[in-house]
């Protein structure tokens, strides 16, 4: 997946190259992925390195922007948000560079809406959005979708069920 910057300009694609990590780097983010909860201290013990330099790689690895962010993981059933859906959006094409931008900044600050995925390809945009009932789930697609005039269509399928895998797959 490539990632998108704002700019004046419109989203700008960042780098696709990889940061080159060594193997103690590379291990810290593998121990992290699998546990974003370990103490500086417990990860010092599964590198075999001193507390001190495991914290100092790990802000190394925050500033370089490998580790964006330490993030819960939460079942929106427990809040009251059991149905989730992937919604397709395509824009129309007039002023796309402009839509695209506004699109985004309006929709990723939604409660509903878990991620947003800017495309190549017959979407715009993916939706993850979870909401209470298919009563909430029209209203979102009706009120912040279908009344944008940017928005030509919109596609809802509903998930049935999903497993977040702890590292993505290699497209290698």
């Amino acid at each position: 997946m490539v990632q998108m910057e704002t700019t004046s300009q419109g989203p700008q694609p960042n780098t696709l190259r990889a940061p080159a990590l060594d193997p103690i780097d590379a291990r810290i983010v593998q121990l992290l992925a699998d546990d974003g909860r370990m103490t500086n201290a417990e990860l010092a013990g599964h590198l075999g390195v001193a507390p001190s330099t495991a914290h100092a790689r790990l802000r190394a690895l925050v500033e370089r922007g490998v580790i964006t962010g330490f993030h819960a993981s939460v079942d929106e059933r427990m809040l009251g948000a059991g149905l989730q859906a992937i919604i397709g959006v395509t824009l129309r094409p007039s002023g796309r560079r402009e839509s695209i931008v506004e699109f985004a900044e309006r929709v990723r600050v939604l409660p509903q809406v878990i991620q947003v995925f800017f495309l190549g390809g017959d979407d715009d945009f993916l939706l993850h959005i979870a909401v209470a009932d298919s009563s909430e789930m029209r209203e979102f697609v009706l009120e912040h979708l279908s009344a944008q005039s940017s928005v030509a269509s919109t596609r809802t399928s509903i998930v049935f069920d999903y497993h977040r895998n702890s590292v993505a797959a290699s497209f290698a």
